[in-house]
C-alpha cells in the first residue's frame, strides 16, 4: 500500500524539489519535467513534452550515434553522469550555466528504458564570479598606466616620460624617495619599449658587497676567487637583448663604477677573473634615492658616470606632492586588501580620509600601503576609523579632525576637471599658463574645458 501511495505522490514530491527534473526515453524525446524544469528553461510542460532533448542545446551533449542504432547519447553507454558543468539554452534563446546529473534507468528485467537528468541552475554563481574578476581586472587597469597609479598632473608628466624613455635606448636613471615607486617605474619602461619580449633582470646595488656585486654583475669563471667552482654568467649576460634595472645605483662602489662606464662607452664586459671582452646589448636603468649631484661633488660618485647614465631622467614625485591622488591610492590598497581579507569591511570613513589626507607620507606610497594592511588587522567595525590607523599618522595630526572633509574626486575624470579648474584659477584663465601647470598642450586644456562645459573667462570660481 506504501508503495503505491508513493508512486501516486511521485510527481508532487518531484516538483517540490528546487533542481530541474527531467526524463527521456533512449532516443532522446523528453516524456516528463517537474516545475523546477519549467522554471529554469521557459518552457511550459506541455511545450516540451514529445521533443527531442535537444532542444536545449546543451554544450556538453555527447552525440554518440553507434552502428546499431542503440546508443542515441553516451550518457546511454556510460550509464552515469555527475557533477558536468554545462550551458543550456532557454527558449527565450539566452544561456544558463547548469550543474548536471544523470543515471540511465532499467526495467525490471535490465532493460534500458531511459534517463533521469537533474539541472542546478549555477548562473548567479558564474555571474557573481565573473563579476569578481571584473572587478580584480579593474583594479589592475583603472587610473592605472602599467601598475602605476595616479591622475594627478605630476603623475600624468612622468607617464609621458615613461612612453617617451620607452621609444630610446638610451640610459633612463629614475629620481625619487624611499617608497615612490621607482621600481614600477623601470618595469613600465620596459614593458612598453621594444625590448619588452627580451628579460628584465633587477640587481639591488646595496644588497651585495664589492666582490659579490661584480661577480653578480659580470660573471666569473671558474677558480677566478675562492669557492668558484665553476663558470658562471653575470645579470648583464642575463639580461641579453633585454634591460637591466640597477636600483639603488648611488650606492655602487667606485672600482664597480669604473667598469660599468666601461659597460656603456663600450658595451663589453669581462667576467671576474677573465680578460677576454664579451659583447652585450643591453640597456641600463638605474634608481636612485640619494643626491647624485652632492654624490659627484664629494667624490663619492664618478662625474663620468653621472652624466653616462643621466641621458632620459623621470623624477618620480613624493607623495606629499600629489596628494590629489592619495584617494585612488587609498581605494585602491583597501579593494585589494578587502579581497584577500575574511573581514567584512565596508570601506573607509570620511574622518580617517581626511586624516590621511592631511598626513605628510615620509615614507610615500608604500608607507600608504603599509597604514592600508595595518588598518587591515586592528579594525572591528565596518569602516575604518581614523583610530585604526597606524599611531603615527594619529600623532602626527594636531589640528581636529573634521566629521565632514572637503569633497573628494569620485573617479579619475572628476579629478581631471578640478584639477583643470585649479589650474585656470592660479592661472586667471589664461588657457596657455594652464597648460604650462598641468604639463599639457593648449589643445588639450581647451577640449577638457569643452568637455566639462567650463566657460573661457579670465576667473573660474565655484
Amino acid at each position: 500500500m506504501f508503495e503505491q501511495e508513493l508512486n501516486a505522490y511521485w510527481k508532487t514530491v518531484v516538483d517540490t524539489i528546487q533542481d530541474g527534473v527531467m526524463i527521456v526515453d533512449p532516443g532522446g524525446t523528453i516524456v516528463s519535467v517537474n516545475k523546477a524544469f519549467e522554471t529554469i528553461t521557459g518552457y511550459r510542460i506541455d511545450e516540451i513534452i514529445g521533443k527531442s532533448c535537444a532542444v536545449l542545446n546543451c554544450n556538453s551533449c555527447e552525440i554518440a550515434r553507434e552502428k546499431n542504432g542503440c546508443h542515441w547519447c553516451a550518457l546511454f553507454r556510460k550509464g552515469l553522469l555527475k557533477k558536468q558543468r554545462c550551458v543550456l539554452m532557454r527558449k527565450d534563446g539566452s544561456y544558463l550555466h547548469i550543474f548536471k546529473n544523470a543515471s540511465v534507468l532499467h526495467d525490471a528485467h535490465g532493460e534500458v528504458i531511459g534517463a533521469v537528468e537533474t539541472m542546478t541552475d549555477i548562473t548567479e554563481l558564474i555571474e557573481r564570479d565573473t563579476k569578481i574578476e571584473a572587478f580584480r581586472r579593474e583594479l589592475r587597469a583603472e587610473d592605472t598606466f602599467h601598475g602605476i597609479i595616479g591622475a594627478s598632473a605630476p603623475m600624468q608628466r612622468v607617464f609621458d616620460l615613461i612612453t617617451n624613455a620607452a621609444g630610446s635606448d638610451a640610459p633612463v636613471i629614475i629620481f625619487g624617495e624611499s617608497g615612490t615607486g621607482k621600481e614600477l617605474v623601470a618595469r613600465a619602461v620596459h614593458e612598453i619599449s621594444r625590448r619588452r619580449e627580451k628579460p628584465y633582470v633587477k640587481v639591488n646595488c646595496a644588497a651585495l658587497n664589492e666582490s659579490l656585486l661584480e661577480s653578480e654583475l659580470f660573471g666569473h669563471v671558474k677558480g677566478a676567487f675562492t669557492g668558484a667552482f665553476q663558470t658562471r654568467k653575470g645579470r648583464f649576460e642575463a639580461a641579453e637583448g633585454g634591460d637591466i634595472f640597477l636600483d639603488e645605483i648611488g650606492d655602487l662602489p667606485l672600482s664597480t663604477q669604473v667598469k660599468l662606464l666601461r659597460v656603456l662607452e663600450e658595451k663589453v664586459i669581462e667576467r671576474v677573473g677573465d680578460n677576454r671582452p664579451i659583447h652585450i646589448n643591453v640597456r641600463i636603468i638605474s634608481a636612485t634615492n640619494r643626491d647624485l649631484p652632492r654624490l659627484v661633488r664629494e667624490g663619492a660618485f664618478r662625474e663620468d658616470l653621472f652624466y653616462r647614465i643621466n641621458v632620459i631622467p623621470i623624477h618620480v614625485p613624493p607623495l606629499r606632492e600629489r596628494t590629489g591622488d592619495i584617494p585612488l591610492l587609498a581605494e585602491s590598497f583597501f579593494r585589494k586588501l578587502q579581497l584577500k581579507s575574511d573581514k567584512h569591511i565596508q570601506g573607509i570613513s570620511s574622518r580617517a580620509m581626511a586624516l590621511l589626507m592631511r598626513y605628510s607620507w615620509p615614507g610615500n606610497v608604500r608607507e600608504l600601503k603599509s597604514a592600508f594592511e595595518y588598518a587591515f588587522v586592528t579594525c572591528r567595525q565596518e569602516a575604518i576609523e581614523p583610530h585604526d590607523l597606524p599611531p603615527v599618522i594619529l600623532q602626527s595630526d594636531s589640528a581636529p579632525v573634521a566629521e565632514t572633509p572637503r569633497p573628494k574626486p569620485k573617479n579619475k575624470d572628476e579629478m581631471k576637471k578640478l584639477e583643470l579648474i585649479a589650474a585656470l584659477e592660479k592661472a586667471g584663465g589664461n588657457q596657455s599658463r594652464a597648460a604650462e601647470l598641468l604639463g599639457v598642450s593648449r589643445v588639450t586644456v581647451w577640449n577638457r574645458m569643452k568637455r566639462y562645459g567650463l566657460k573661457p573667462a579670465r576667473t573660474i570660481g565655484a
